[in-house]
């Protein structure tokens, strides 16, 4: 008896131990210099870089994918590997090749993070510092700090490696129906960025000035001011030939949105157009530093609002990528979009009474 009930309680404990120590999936927060952290923060400028790392885990060992973001300053994309210590639960994640990268500010370093998992009740968190180091010429990039929370989502899209573990494991949420029309955007998608920046610097020219970022906009500078719903306007022919993948859905009890849209990292003349609802509101806008400004008036009689952002060329550096800053009563989103001349994203717009 006695024997057998060790047994079990061994055997619930590996389980337990195994499941509480299982990375795979989606980890979000961010990184800050430990150079220039207290510098900048004694300067009032906040310094953190976001940083998004999706994995895939077997066993002791992982494989990955990191995105590191910051507004239109930087924007990286690198591979990873990495293993955890199931007894320490310490967690080494080494970024191993620059997947893709914008930057305004020039350079760009991988990461070596150096990571201590802990759960709180349903929480997970993994927590630690990391070194930089840069890819141009293996100079150091200096070390910082690391805070990620383990989330259900991701600020782009899931990569394909980790849609196939889940499956595996059996945690993968049921596929959407196909939707009927072409004109009906397809399941969430997003496509992303690139990698961490050589020792993050102080805001530059290159910024968008802080007025012009989150503030209240001024309604007369806006470019476009969208009414009630039309349900009468045709689908244009761009959006009903492209497929449309949904890359975020904002619900909101605000009556009044205002969106701006930015290049997203280097300008490299990516030009777009934008539709509301099947209503062309903005067409063919050259992407800067500047915002593209739309005012959006949620109606409360419609179950939501389309918005689609359409690639009318790949600029310099393919894809098309823009940042969507979206300023809802007291709530901001910021949203990063790719789009190509094969596939539009979609933003939608629910109105919560």
């Amino acid at each position: 008896m006695n024997r057998c009930f060790i047994l079990l309680m061994i055997l619930f404990a590996c389980r337990f131990t195994a499941s509480a120590q299982d990375l795979t999936g989606i980890w979000r927060g961010h990184f800050v210099s430990g150079n220039e952290s207290k510098l900048l923060d004694s300067l009032g400028i906040q310094d953190k870089y976001k940083f998004e790392v999706q994995i895939g885990q077997d066993d002791k060992a992982f494989q990955g994918i990191t995105y590191s973001y910051k507004t239109t300053i930087f924007y990286g994309k690198a591979s990873c590997i990495g293993t955890i210590n199931k007894q320490t639960k310490k967690v080494l994640l080494q970024e191993t090749k620059i997947v893709e990268v914008k930057s305004s500010t020039g350079g760009a370093c991988i990461m070596t993070c150096f990571l201590q998992y802990s759960k709180v009740g349903n929480d997970e968190f993994m927590e630690g510092k990391y070194t930089g180091i840069s890819i141009s010429d293996s100079s150091f990039c200096g070390t910082g700090t690391v805070f990620l929370r383990k989330v259900p989502n991701s600020d782009f899209y899931k990569e394909p490696f980790l849609v196939e573990k889940e499956k595996k494991n059996g945690i993968a949420k049921a596929a959407p129906k196909k939707p009927a029309t072409p004109a009906t955007p397809s399941t969430a998608q997003k496509t992303p960025p690139a990698k961490l920046p050589a020792k993050p610097k102080a805001p530059t020219a290159s910024l968008p000035k802080k007025s012009d970022e989150l503030k209240p906009i001024n309604e007369d500078s806006l470019k476009t001011i969208i009414g009630k719903i039309n349900t009468d306007i045709p689908v244009p022919k761009v959006i009903s030939s492209r497929k449309n993948e949904i890359v975020r859905t904002i619900t909101t009890s605000a009556k009044e949105i205002y969106i701006k849209i930015y290049d997203n990292g280097t300008i490299d003349n990516d030009t777009v157009s934008v539709f509301v609802d099947n209503k062309l509101v903005l067409s063919k806008q050259r992407l800067t530093e500047k915002a593209l400004t739309i005012k959006l008036n949620l109606d409360a009689n419609a179950d939501e609002h389309e918005l689609v952002m359409v690639a009318e060329n790949l600029g310099e550096i393919p894809p098309n990528t823009s940042l969507m800053v979206v300023t809802a009563g007291d709530q901001t989103y910021e949203v990063r979009i790719t789009s190509t001349e094969q596939k539009n994203a979609v933003v939608l717009f629910k109105y919560d009474h």
